[in-house]
């Protein structure tokens, strides 16, 4: 998932929202993944899966909400940083569809997997795959004792999203991340924890390269993508504006006006271009990468999803995903809508 634009309000103005969320998934078109939807063994969750083989039960964004709380985690690739120290990709990595060991040094979005610790609650969608087992269990030769295989980030999200204990509040979880995070390829994670009204949003965002956390505001208006927040490429500077725009002027509206603007914002194929800092990060790659719709023919490549998430004052939530079903962006899209009124909900 490579752009996200964001508001969180804890307490918002009569008729606004508590959230609302826009963003798209960036990706191999023929990387298999499930349509947003709620999670079988965690029915308080709602996101899509990935379920590339030997990459399961990875999620780039999703919504969780328990304990009076609602919770969302997203992942975003740091494009163009290098690969731990020693680090070995584990052997599906660079099969069938990643880019990753190229020449043009982009590393482009995450290929989430199921880490050692931590089996996703939704799926295991072949009864002979033990999610859990080593994914490389004949390791070559060559390898030196002080090789690590990289953990599948996507399942960060996962964990942080499913549960509901002290561990993983926002605060506790970012912060025992922090500790461990060099371990994975590079990224930035965007927790949310949204709850009582008396009690302002905490939004974090975790970048492992280097190791840092910060934190951002309750009712402001933030856009991250692909490089680190205070660097931000022009595609994500100009849409926050026009998310400023949209949530000012629309912030109040029905959901499906609200929904048709942001979608539109997603779709936005104008290429902002040129960027310094997406021309250094990703020389070969930068000018395709560089409208908010990417679309890179040539590898079959680019925004294969779009979802808006928006929680409403009564604690509504509206998950609305729209996906393609082919390999083709100009052919066939699958619109999902899932609405759920946690009111009532502790």
């Amino acid at each position: 998932m490579c752009v996200i634009f964001f508001c969180a309000d804890s307490n918002p103005q009569l008729g606004g929202y508590k959230l609302i969320l826009a963003s798209n998934r960036d990706e191999f078109f023929a990387r298999a993944t499930q349509s947003a939807a709620k999670w079988a063994n965690a029915e308080h969750v709602y996101g899509g899966i990935d379920l590339e083989p030997g990459r399961e039960g990875g999620t780039w964004l999703a919504i969780g909400h328990s304990a009076g709380f609602f919770k969302v985690g997203a992942l975003l690739n740091l494009t163009g940083e290098p690969k731990p120290r020693d680090a070995v990709a584990h052997k599906n990595i660079l099969q069938p569809h990643n880019h990753n060991s190229n020449s043009t040094g982009i590393n482009l979005c995450p290929k989430p997997t199921t880490s050692n610790s931590f089996r996703h609650p939704n799926l295991n969608p072949n009864p002979n795959l033990n999610l859990n087992q080593n994914p490389n269990p004949n390791p070559s030769k060559e390898q030196s004792n002080n090789e690590h295989f990289l953990l599948g980030r996507g399942m960060i999200v996962a964990d942080f999203v499913t549960q509901a204990d002290l561990e993983h509040s926002i605060l506790n979880y970012n912060e025992s991340l922090l500790k461990d995070c060099t371990k994975y390829s590079a990224f930035n994670f965007v927790s949310i924890e949204i709850g009582s009204s008396s009690q302002p949003a905490s939004v974090k965002l975790l970048s492992n390269v280097p190791p840092t956390l910060e934190d951002f505001q309750n009712g402001e208006c933030y856009g991250f993508g692909n490089s680190l927040p205070h660097s931000p490429f022009e595609k994500v500077r100009h849409g926050k504006q026009e998310f400023e725009e949209i949530v000012k002027a629309h912030g109040k509206s029905s959901v499906e006006a609200l929904t048709a603007q942001l979608m539109q914002l997603l779709r936005n194929k104008h290429k902002f271009w040129p960027d310094d800092e997406l021309k250094r990060r990703a020389p070969n790659w930068g000018e395709g990468l560089s409208a908010l719709n990417v679309h890179i023919e040539d590898h079959a490549y680019g925004s294969r999803t779009h979802t808006v998430v928006l929680v409403d004052s009564e604690n509504k939530m509206h998950f609305i995903e729209e996906t393609m079903t082919g390999l083709d962006p100009h052919g066939e899209w699958s619109r999902t809508h899932i609405e759920r009124d946690f009111q009532n909900s502790v």
